[in-house]
């Protein structure tokens, strides 16, 4: 049995990643709501907190340092 993979564009992504950075609602929640294992919520929201520093170290370019 094949499964089919789905590719999440780097909004979608974000937009879930921040939604679970914000714990209004559960990752099970937020899993059912935008239908992605709860597993790969938690890698996104991790990857996130791990590189938001780049942003005040110069590493990411923002609105308002381009």
């Amino acid at each position: 049995m094949s499964k089919n993979r789905r590719n999440h564009n780097p909004q979608f992504k974000a937009k879930v990643a921040i939604e679970a950075v914000k714990g209004e609602l559960t990752v099970a929640e937020i899993s059912q709501k935008y239908e992605v294992h709860p597993t790969q919520i938690t890698k996104w929201k991790k990857e996130v907190l791990e590189n938001v520093t780049g942003i005040f170290e110069g590493k990411i370019t923002t609105s308002q340092n381009r």
